[in-house]
């Protein structure tokens, strides 16, 4: 598949253009600046602004799914779902946060009291950019959220997926790799199981 990923010189976004090329497809890979994204076969590196409706579109035409992997405070929702409805693009998929997830039925972990206050404003900022998404009525959008803590690790290929709920391991710990997000990600481009929806992964 033609697979655009903005944002692909970040820290997941590099692990997902790189799971997308390992697999084969056709990735293009857009940054600000494009010479950090790293050289891989299968992998065009493009300038972009992922604020700038028009030509984000511009950049997804003719793709089968757009990736977007930006800090939520660096970017405007209806700018970049405006841009996927505008692209024509088949599916848009957002690497999401942990702070919409529920830690109890209706309680997110953003609003529980030991929330980290330094990732409180992006992961609010998270929190209503998946509440956006569930009021689209034509975007064809899936949201994955990973665990409490997103780290670089390794590529295990094992892991558990969830919905709405936190996920959190036999010894009380909340975490997923960058590596096993993209295993994740890719998988549900290549598998889709969850449309118009959010989903979580972890160990």
């Amino acid at each position: 598949m033609k697979i655009a990923v903005v944002g692909a010189s970040g820290r997941a976004g590099s692990c997902i253009t790189a799971e997308l090329a390992r697999r084969g497809h056709s990735v293009t890979g857009i940054a600000r600046n494009p010479e950090k994204i790293a050289g891989l076969a299968n992998v065009r590196a493009v300038a972009g602004d992922a604020n700038d409706r028009a030509a984000l579109a511009g950049l997804w035409a003719g793709h089968d799914a757009a990736v977007s992997s930006i800090h939520f405070l660096s970017c405007d929702a209806e700018i970049l779902i405006g841009a996927a409805r505008d692209s024509g693009v088949p599916r848009y998929l957002v690497v999401g946060g942990a702070g919409s997830l529920e830690v109890a039925p209706g309680v997110r972990l953003v609003t529980t009291p030991n929330f980290p206050p330094p990732y409180k404003a992006e992961a609010e900022k998270g929190a209503a950019f998946l509440d956006r998404l569930r009021q689209e009525k034509e975007l064809n959008w899936t949201f994955l959220s990973p665990s409490a803590l997103f780290d670089s690790g390794s590529r295990t290929g094992k892991f558990r997926l969830g919905t709405d709920q936190l996920l959190v391991d036999s010894a009380g710990k909340s975490w997923i790799s960058f590596e096993d997000f993209a295993v994740a990600i890719v998988d549900e481009i290549e598998r889709p199981a969850h449309i118009r929806a959010r989903f979580t992964v972890g160990y």
